[in-house]
């Protein structure tokens, strides 16, 4: 595939305050990435000429306004300035409202540009969710973000190591609310997220687990009667639809089953249900994906990492496996490691 063939893919800096400028300059020091995507950097030029200069590279920058524009060859960063952040206005490790505002405004530009199909997807670095509601963007997270931006209603998030995949239900709210919102239509709609996103990596008929809410699936009915009564009859849905669901099985046996090949994604009922096993499976190398979005976003699956960020000890396993996701996700193949 000629270069000019390969997808673009939008990559956002995150909050200026945090390592997402030095991760994004340390990915793109890697031949690979550019022997599989033309990669855009969506953020501020003097930031990232900052992460450089932190990172000791001699990499050249191009700012460019229009994506086709780019150089897209290793040895030169092409970055969409967006001309928000001075350098005299950077602060590390500091939640500011001019850097929430500016880490919140590269996310906007991304989809933006996602949106009127200038971009074949989208890559975002971490941003702090303090930082950007100070800067007056009242959102939870990514996702709720993508999900306003692109008037997008069913959509989930995943998250993935590897072969260890996990969706959710519900993510960013609280446990009595997320136990609420287990009801047998959502159950049924992630699921469906979960075969469609799975058979988008090439593998055509996935075995798709589907995680309990209570103790025991409820033991029956002794500890909720969540299990029997909304997610059982969405699996029992899903597998009138042909797709391969099992479930509900109970959380403390349903990931190491995944672990041992079988189940190819786990749709799991809330936040720390998936958010878990997948860092304790692969914290380093685990990539969320936004699932249900009129195009491709994948993340990397950690934080602004305040604590390390302005002294060169980030490192870019996240990012550089986000992008290979975004592009095996893209090309119905999967991109091998290393």
């Amino acid at each position: 595939m000629t270069a000019t063939a390969l997808p673009i893919l939008a990559i956002t800096m995150g909050d200026p305050a945090g390592i997402g400028s030095e991760i994004a300059v340390k990915a793109l020091l890697e031949q690979e990435m550019y022997d599989i995507c033309r990669p855009l950097v969506v953020g501020d030029l003097t930031m990232m000429q900052d992460a450089a200069r932190m990172c000791e590279s001699d990499v050249k920058f191009n700012a460019v306004g229009n994506p086709e524009d780019g150089v897209y060859k290793l040895g030169t960063i092409d970055v969409f300035d967006m001309g928000i952040m001075k350098l005299e206005d950077l602060a590390y490790k500091t939640v500011t409202a001019k850097q929430g505002d500016a880490g919140f405004q590269y996310v906007c530009k991304a989809i933006e540009l996602a949106m009127e199909k200038k971009v074949h997807g989208t890559v975002t670095g971490p941003i702090n969710k303090e930082s950007m509601n100070m800067g007056g963007h009242h959102y939870s997270g990514h996702t709720e973000i993508y999900a306003d931006k692109t008037n997008t209603k069913d959509y989930s998030m995943m998250l993935a190591d590897h072969e260890f995949r996990v969706v959710h239900v519900s993510t960013h709210v609280s446990l009595r609310d997320a136990c609420d919102r287990v009801k047998t239509p959502r159950v049924l709609r992630v699921i469906e997220l979960a075969d469609e996103a799975v058979k988008q990596l090439g593998i055509e008929a996935p075995r798709i687990g589907v995680c309990g809410l209570n103790p025991h699936c409820g033991e029956a009915r002794m500890f909720g009667t969540e299990d029997e009564d909304e997610i059982l009859p969405a699996v029992e849905q899903a597998k009138a639809q042909g797709i391969d669901a099992d479930g509900p099985v109970p959380a403390d046996t349903i990931f190491s089953k995944m672990a041992g090949g079988m189940y190819d994604m786990v749709v799991t009922m809330y936040h720390d249900q998936g958010h878990i096993p997948i860092k304790v499976h692969g914290f380093e190398e685990s990539v969320s994906v936004n699932l249900g979005l009129p195009f491709l976003r994948t993340s990397v699956d950690h934080g602004t990492a305040f604590d390390i960020a302005g002294q060169n000890r980030a490192q870019a396993t996240s990012m550089v496996e986000a992008i290979k996701l975004a592009i095996a996700l893209a090309t119905g193949r999967s991109i091998s490691s290393g």
